[in-house]
């Protein structure tokens, strides 16, 4: 096997089933990736990250699409990523993908100016309770989730009133990971988020996803729906200078963003691991996404 790329995926969506709407789904968008790789004059496959029959050092770069399982399998993913990034090239690269893993992220995010929903960090072995760390916030009312997470895995909205319920799970939590606390930002409910796709540095497209009813995830797993968004000028240039921040190369980035409680704009994440990109509300957007890889495959070349 010696192909330029390799698309990567897990191994629940290797195969097409075509009686489920989600791998329809993940299908096309990768389908949309490959093609548009394709177009690029690039030999080109998909496999699983974990697939031990290839030998990556036999690929000329590794793109990551929809490794969706890597948060639940973080200690099999993190050694694996330190293997390959060191046998063939990453696209985000490697520091990048571990930078993005730990949501620490955001407080360099910070620093450099760009605003994010307020953040208090609590990291392993915390001495404080979780009541005495919301009593500190001064928080109404909180999400409580993991610095290393996806798909809203542990995550808790409740009134600080309402801390001492998740005592128990959060003394658990916090004695095997980091978590952080942050106001629950009430235009989730109302508005839901937004999500810009920014590919090889601008905006190529945007989405607003919201919760279903009496929820406040908006992924698409817990009943959230995702609704064709046509950014204004101020978002589309917040979303860049938010990508433009980050102390690495970016290909790709799903900039997820709201209106925090003081009605600024505000980042809620960066996505640059395996986000869903929404390429087909966009299907063009690949396409920049494949000239953006290419060229740094042969900048890297020369």
């Amino acid at each position: 096997m010696h192909d330029d790329v390799v698309v990567l995926t897990d191994a629940r969506w290797v195969t097409l089933d075509e009686q489920d709407w989600y791998s329809r789904q993940v299908h096309h968008e990768d389908g949309l990736v490959v093609d548009a790789l394709r177009r690029q004059g690039l030999e080109v496959s998909r496999h699983a990250w974990d697939d031990a029959s290839i030998d990556w050092r036999d690929v000329g770069a590794l793109l990551f699409r929809t490794t969706w399982d890597y948060f639940d399998r973080f200690g099999e993913f993190a050694p694996w990523l330190a293997r390959v990034s060191t046998e063939t090239t990453l696209y985000n690269e490697a520091g990048l993908l571990r930078w993005n893993i730990d949501k620490h992220y955001l407080a360099v995010l910070r620093e450099a100016g760009i605003n994010i929903v307020p953040t208090r960090y609590l990291e392993i072995n915390e001495p404080h309770s979780l009541a005495q760390a919301v009593a500190d916030t001064g928080w109404s009312e909180l999400i409580l989730k993991p610095t290393v997470s996806g798909s809203a895995r542990h995550t808790y909205r409740f009134a600080a009133a309402d801390a001492a319920r998740y005592e128990c799970v959060y003394a658990e939590l916090i004695q095997q990971e980091a978590l952080m606390l942050q106001p629950f930002q009430h235009q989730i409910v109302d508005q839901g988020e937004l999500s810009l796709m920014v590919i090889d540095g601008a905006v190529t497209h945007a989405i607003r996803k919201t919760a279903r009813a009496g929820d406040f995830r908006v992924q698409d797993d817990h009943g959230g729906t995702v609704h064709r968004y046509e950014a204004s000028a101020e978002e589309i240039a917040f979303a860049e200078a938010a990508v433009a921040a980050v102390p690495f190369d970016v290909l790709y980035a799903r900039v997820d963003l709201i209106r925090d409680n003081d009605g600024r704009l505000a980042i809620m994440e960066l996505e640059m691991i395996e986000p869903e990109l929404f390429f087909r509300f966009n299907p063009t957007a690949a396409d920049r996404l494949a000239a953006g890889l290419k060229r740094r495959m042969k900048e890297r070349q020369a």
